[in-house]
């Protein structure tokens, strides 16, 4: 356990190699007001914080920067964000795709860092679905989910349909079938297939088969903005080593998921720490993510990724705003 001298020294040195990116020395922490102690005391609690893992000395440098044990206790037990203080934009009601697609822009040019957000996790029912001939044996089939997202996908039948028997076939299939689970309209379709004609069978299996590739593509969906923002940040801009493990990091979209996953059993705010644990592979990013929610329900996550010398304050004002935002614009969208 760390007394309290000890702890305000490593507050106070995490927070100045955040602002200023240098290893601290125990000369400049001399010269912080509110310590209050000479060099060689602050050598001495260095040297013991030093012992416990919570920061190290680079070799080029007789200062000393956080380890990953080190800015965990920092976020930990040290931070204490406030929320509201960030002037963020609105954010608009509009298809899902949109508001992901804005909201992922929105934490990219507020924290300058990258965006992410998991696209809201969809019901396997639909509300409305439509076919549109657009030419013989091709079809476009138009599906509309119960939170109003709209997929449309082109299907090739072996039979060439008239419109009117594809509006006939789409008002039976809304009258009917709206409201389903996929898993219920094929369980439904096995028991009427025989009593359905031909041409309403055939568009509802082909409307459950493009329903499930909608669905399991939208699962992968990653959104993802800002990338190249990292191309500023010096920890990043003097080690192509390290950029290119990012960058790898956003190409493998299933690692992504996997940690937006993990984010999404949690609660609030949660900040994974580069190389503490397999969630976060690198040393040198951190992210910081929370859930969002539509009409009180958790449908998907959203974060920051950016290093872990990251001023995590106010990060954590913009993942919790910007989920409020997005919460609001799914939940009232008309």
């Amino acid at each position: 356990m760390l007394d309290d001298r000890a702890r305000l020294l490593l507050k106070t040195l995490v927070e100045r190699y955040i602002a200023d990116g240098q290893p601290v020395g125990s000369r400049t922490l001399s010269r912080v007001p509110g310590l209050e102690l000479s060099p060689a005391t602050i050598r001495n609690v260095m040297s013991d914080l030093e012992e416990h893992g919570l920061i190290a000395s680079p070799h080029t440098s007789a200062g000393r920067v956080p380890t990953a044990r080190g800015y965990r206790l920092f976020v930990d037990t040290m931070l204490t964000a406030k929320r509201d203080e960030i002037a963020a934009p609105t954010l608009a009601a509009d298809q899902p795709q949109k508001v992901i697609a804005n909201a992922a822009n929105m934490l990219s040019n507020l924290s300058q860092f990258v965006g992410v957000v998991m696209a809201p996790r969809r019901t396997s029912t639909f509300r409305h679905i439509e076919f549109l001939r657009l030419s013989e044996k091709r079809l476009l089939v138009i599906i509309v989910s119960p939170e109003g997202d709209v997929q449309n996908r082109v299907i090739f039948p072996e039979i060439d349909f008239s419109q009117s028997e594809l509006v006939e076939a789409s008002n039976y299939i809304n009258m009917h079938y709206s409201g389903l689970t996929l898993e219920q309209v094929r369980d439904r379709l096995q028991s009427e297939i025989d009593t359905l004609r031909s041409e309403i069978a055939t568009l509802m299996q082909a409307a459950v088969q493009v329903s499930a590739e909608a669905l399991s593509q939208a699962e992968d969906e990653v959104v993802i903005s800002g990338e190249r923002n990292l191309l500023s940040v010096s920890d990043f801009s003097s080690d192509m080593t390290h950029l290119r493990r990012a960058f790898d990091l956003f190409e493998q979209k299933a690692q992504l998921m996997r940690l937006l996953d993990v984010s999404s059993k949690g609660e609030g705010v949660r900040i994974f720490i580069g190389g503490e644990s397999q969630v976060v592979p690198y040393e040198e990013l951190s992210v910081v993510t929370t859930n969002y929610e539509v009409d009180g329900q958790v449908v998907g996550t959203l974060g920051v990724i950016g290093p872990t010398r990251m001023p995590y304050e106010r990060m954590i004002q913009i993942v919790d705003i910007t989920s409020r935002l997005v919460s609001n614009a799914l939940s009232h969208r008309k």
